[in-house]
């Protein structure tokens, strides 16, 4: 059985960047870069996996993995586990505060990238790019008439970092944005020139709907068959927040009837539960859906960022010290107080 050490870092999700490497090694840490062989998501890795990858470290720094009770009680050792992400669903929060450990996430370090993957599906699926290259490579190039972004109603369900950074790309297209949030700030709203409003009224006026809200048990399938059948007809949905705030079965028959235009998707049900992918690969087939496999925040500088604030935060922690602002999202060291790192 592996030795536990104080600095001793495990690393169990693919493209960690040579800088964040860097930024650990430099501040006393030894690294541990663990990902899943190919073929296989971090989510698949199993417990007893898990164990023996982080058996006597510190510090894991996971992407999609499970963080369960059993393999944080199966751990002493670790300190400390920092999500590359803002998502915290798959980690057993109140297990990790109960059992003395500190959870983090990524804030701030993917809200561009994930905004600007918004921006893009609603482009995409409104101005049909799918289906028009689907016709060239078939030898048609008939032109199809699509749908602007620029002077439309854009609906934004959640105002957290992205649906902000989403806001300030929105300004550049002449829209008028409204948002349904559970909590409001009016001096934004003065600033921004956005409308708050409540979701029925926001589906029904928006010719875009982009979800930007967390996947807790109040949003759980938010975006069922009833406020599907709310939105206005022709509209687009857009998701690159979790696939559970939508009933994807009733998506597709939104879409299969012709009461939505399209819908851009970056996430799906079936990602939590797989017997739903017969639905997702039913959304797949449909010449009104752009999709891309849960990857808004994985571009090159996206993943460098969120890398970043997962290192700072992993070396603040071990350090005895206070991790970046909004990083914190169990801190279980009045339970089991952390010493102080070299």
């Amino acid at each position: 059985m592996a030795s536990a050490s104080p600095r001793k870092i495990v690393v169990t999700q693919r493209f960690f960047d040579d800088r964040s490497l860097a930024y650990l090694r430099a501040h006393g840490c030894t690294v541990e870069l663990a990902p899943p062989p190919p073929g296989m998501g971090e989510g698949d890795m199993d417990v007893e996996t898990l164990r023996r990858l982080l058996t006597g470290a510190a510090g894991w720094i996971v992407g999609h993995a499970h963080v369960t009770r059993a393999l944080l009680a199966a751990l002493p050792d670790l300190l400390v586990v920092a999500r590359r992400g803002v998502g915290y669903e798959r980690v057993d929060v109140e297990a990790a505060r109960s059992l003395g450990r500190v959870v983090t996430i990524a804030a701030g370090g993917n809200d561009a990238s994930v905004a600007d993957h918004a921006i893009g599906l609603m482009i995409a699926v409104g101005r049909r790019f799918r289906q028009s290259q689907a016709g060239m490579l078939d030898g048609d190039w008939s032109i199809l008439t699509g749908s602007d972004l620029c002077e439309k109603t854009v609906g934004l369900v959640g105002l957290g970092r992205i649906g902000r950074s989403v806001v300030r790309r929105l300004s550049g297209f002449d829209v008028r944005v409204l948002v349904h949030t559970s909590s409001p700030d009016a001096d934004y709203a003065q600033r921004t020139g956005i409308e708050y409003t409540d979701l029925p009224e926001l589906l029904r006026r928006c010719d875009y709907v982009s979800l930007h809200a967390p996947l807790t048990p109040r949003t759980k399938g938010l975006i069922g068959a009833s406020a599907l059948a709310a939105m206005k007809k022709g509209a687009f949905l857009i998701n690159t927040a979790r696939g559970g705030l939508v009933d994807d079965a009733a998506l597709l028959d939104a879409l299969r009837s012709g009461h939505l235009g399209g819908a851009g998707l970056d996430v799906f049900a079936s990602e939590a539960d797989p017997a739903l992918r017969p639905v997702t690969e039913a959304l797949l087939a449909l010449p009104n859906v752009v999709a891309t496999p849960h990857a808004a925040a994985s571009t090159h500088e996206g993943l460098a960022r969120t890398n970043l604030v997962a290192a700072r935060c992993v070396v603040s922690i071990l350090d005895g010290k206070s991790p970046p602002p909004g990083t914190v999202i169990a801190d279980g060291r009045d339970t089991l107080p952390l010493p102080a790192g070299g």
